[in-house]
C-alpha cells in the first residue's frame, strides 16, 4: 500500500492513473458495439492505421497523437467508403487499408534521419510516459466519444439489434455505421499511448466480452464493461509499477484474467454465437 501512495505522489503516477481511467472508459463504451456488431477486425485495422499516423508525427516533429487522429479517422472513412463504392465487404476494405497504413508507417520510419526510441511507447504502450499535453488530448477525445454515443444511443441500439429493420424504418444506417467507425478511431487514439498499437484491440474487446458473459441486458452490459475495463487498467497499472514490467501488456493480461473468471462463473449458458438479439 505504501508503494501505491508513493507511486501516486509522483506527477507521472497521477498522469498514468488519469490516463488509465480515460482509456478504460472509452474502450468499455465502444467495446460493447465492437462485440455486438462484430467490429473487432475493424478495430485491429484502425489500430494499425494509428501506427502510420504516429510514425508521420515523429517524422514531421509534431505530436504523434494529432497525426494519429488524422490517420485513424481518415482510415475509418475510407473503409466505409471503399466497402460501398467498390462493392466490397467491409472486412476486405479493412484488410486493404490495414496493409497500406502499416506500409506507410514503415516508409515514414525509413525517411527519418535517426530512429526515435519513443516509437516503442506507441507500439507496445507506456502509460507511465503519458504527459499532461497527451492527457488534454485524450480527455477531449473521451468527452467527444461519450457525448456522441449518448446522442445516438437509441439509434445505435436499433442498428445493433436489427440493421435491416433500422434501414427500413428510415434510419441512415450508412451514416450511423460511419459515425461508429469514427468513434472507434478516436478510441484507438486515446488508447495507444497506454496499451500501444499492438494491444489496443484487446482492450476494446476483452472488457465488453467479459460483460457479455455476465448479463443479458443491453444497458447493464455498458456498466459491467466499464467496471471490467477500469479494474483492469488500474490493477494492471499498479502491478506494472510494482513488478517493473510493461504497463500495456500487464493491463491486457489482467483484463484477460477477468474474462476467464467471468466465463467460468457466468450465470448463464449461451447456445449461439455473440448476437445482440439475445440482449434486452
Amino acid at each position: 500500500m505504501t508503494a501505491i501512495f508513493e507511486f501516486l505522489s509522483y506527477g507521472f503516477g497521477r498522469n498514468a492513473l488519469f490516463g488509465a481511467l480515460l482509456v478504460g472508459t472509452v474502450c468499455s463504451v465502444i467495446g460493447v458495439f465492437v462485440i455486438l456488431r462484430g467490429l473487432a477486425f475493424a478495430g485491429a485495422g484502425i489500430a494499425h492505421a494509428a501506427f502510420g499516423g504516429v510514425a508521420l508525427g515523429f517524422l514531421l516533429g509534431v505530436d504523434p497523437l494529432i497525426t494519429a487522429i488524422v490517420f485513424c479517422v481518415g482510415t475509418a472513412g475510407l473503409i466505409q467508403l471503399t466497402g460501398k463504392k467498390a462493392n466490397l465487404g467491409q472486412d476486405t476494405a479493412i484488410g486493404i487499408f490495414f496493409a497500406l497504413t502499416m506500409a506507410l508507417g514503415v516508409l515514414f520510419i525509413g525517411f527519418m534521419r535517426r530512429y526515435d526510441a519513443r516509437l516503442y511507447g506507441y507500439l507496445f504502450g507506456n502509460i507511465l510516459g503519458v504527459t499532461e499535453q497527451s492527457l488534454v488530448i485524450m480527455a477531449a477525445l473521451t468527452v467527444v466519444v461519450l457525448i456522441v454515443t449518448g446522442l445516438f444511443y437509441k439509434e445505435f441500439k436499433f442498428l445493433t439489434f436489427d440493421e435491416e429493420m433500422a434501414q427500413a424504418s428510415g434510419l441512415p444506417t450508412g451514416i450511423l455505421g460511419a459515425i461508429q467507425l469514427g468513434l472507434l478511431a478516436l478510441v484507438v487514439v486515446v488508447s495507444i499511448k497506454a496499451v500501444g498499437v499492438i494491444l489496443v484491440e484487446a482492450l476494446l474487446v476483452i472488457p465488453a466480452a467479459t460483460a457479455y458473459q455476465l448479463t443479458n441486458r443491453y444497458g447493464m452490459m455498458f456498466i459491467l464493461s466499464w467496471v471490467s475495463a477500469i479494474v483492469a487498467c488500474i490493477v494492471g497499472l499498479i502491478l506494472s509499477y510494482l513488478l517493473g514490467v510493461p504497463s500495456g501488456a500487464t493491463i491486457v493480461l489482467v483484463a484477460g484474467l477477468g474474462f476467464g473468471l467471468a466465463t467460468v462463473l457466468s450465470p448463464k449458458k449461451r447456445r449461439c454465437k455473440i448476437c445482440g438479439k439475445q440482449l434486452s
